[in-house]
């Protein structure tokens, strides 16, 4: 049988932690960034966790 395949978008967007965790970064962060507040684009620069709920599709799409 065949390997499977990692998902090429998915392997771009996704960094595992050392606990096997699925890091992540923050939508909104990269364009039309004069209308937004500094709090706003302070935010949304920090990395955050994939939730619990798609973290099982996610590892999928890495092939974990």
């Amino acid at each position: 049988m065949p390997k499977m395949k990692t998902n090429s978008a998915a392997k771009k967007r996704f960094k595992l932690t050392g606990t096997g965790k699925i890091k992540r970064k923050h939508a909104f962060h990269s364009h039309i960034l004069t209308k937004k507040t500094t709090k706003q684009k302070r935010n949304l620069v920090h990395d955050t966790l994939v939730n619990g709920s798609d973290e099982r599709r996610v590892k999928a799409l890495l092939g974990i």
